[in-house]
């Protein structure tokens, strides 16, 4: 019989959890962008949805230091 600690350590699962994480983080990032900017291009929310999380973290950090969407922008280019 499986436990669910037995479960949570498979590889199946922590891949599952980290994308489930990734998902969300890239959910929350798009909120806010558009929240602070508009309406994104698709071929911009198409990269922010393929950032891993370490990238999604540094764009919510440098989200706040952004004066425009140009700058949004100028970051994905150099780090998407």
């Amino acid at each position: 019989m499986f436990l669910v600690s037995d479960i949570k350590q498979t590889k199946v699962y922590q891949e599952a959890k980290q994308e489930g994480r990734e998902e969300g983080e890239a959910k929350l990032l798009l909120r806010l962008v558009s929240k602070r900017f508009g309406k994104l291009k698709d071929s911009q929310i198409q990269i922010i949805n393929k950032l891993p999380v370490e990238k999604l973290e540094e764009l919510g950090e440098a989200l706040l230091d952004f004066g425009n969407v140009d700058d949004l922008y100028e970051w994905l280019k150099s780090h998407g």
